[in-house]
């Protein structure tokens, strides 16, 4: 089984919660497209080191650039173009979570985006939002451009502080499941990653 990690933005946790649904679900971890290298910004090296993934279930990702830029933008900078047909999915039997690279309209090449890639892997896809105020009209916005585009929606996760009333709104006009809120955590570490990745329902839940 395989899912999609993508966000409402920038910035909104879905390294984290990718460490997260791996330590929760046993899974392999691969990030097609990598920016910011240059300032250390490495987010397989974090799962690896937040969840504990076994080397033979980590993969490289098709492109890694040293830019802390839009996809697009970083490969210009290093002579790349990034094709969405060149990208292929590593093989593995254990379940696999893939990270998206910024939200659903980062662009990765002058035409395509990465929910062009989402449609190509034909993954179910879980959304990863803020908590706080702004929340509801990014998520709702993400959900709507998923599902004009026909992809598979297996769920929000919303980090930071818990929100019953974003929770209930994004629930219902959504018309989706969140499937766990998780709290900011400080220090977040491989302890603090646990005991979030326990509030994940399983994979088979999720997943169907």
């Amino acid at each position: 089984m395989k899912i999609f990690v993508t966000g409402t933005d920038t910035g909104v946790g879905k390294t984290v919660v990718a460490a997260c649904l791996a330590r929760a679900w046993q899974a392999g971890y691969w990030k097609p497209v990598q920016t910011g290298m240059v300032t250390g910004d490495d987010d397989t090296n974090t799962v690896v080191t937040l969840a504990g993934v076994p080397t033979d279930r980590v993969f490289a990702p098709a492109h890694a650039l040293q830019a802390p830029l839009s996809p697009h933008a970083a490969a210009e900078l290093e002579g790349i173009r990034i094709t969405v047909d060149a990208i292929v999915p590593p093989q593995t039997a254990h379940p696999l979570v893939v990270e998206g690279a910024g939200g659903l309209l980062v662009p990765l090449n002058d035409r395509e985006f990465m929910i062009d890639l989402m449609a190509k892997l034909a993954l179910p896809i879980l959304l990863v939002a803020r908590s706080t105020l702004g929340t509801i009209n990014h998520t709702l916005l993400s959900l709507a451009a998923l599902r004009s585009r026909g992809l598979p929606v297996a769920g929000v996760v919303l980090n930071g502080p818990p929100n019953a009333g974003n929770r209930a709104a994004i629930e219902r006009f959504g018309q989706v499941r969140v499937l766990a809120e998780l709290p900011r955590v400080d220090p977040l570490d491989n302890a603090a990653v646990e005991r979030l990745a326990a509030r994940i329902p399983p994979l088979a839940e999720v997943v169907k």
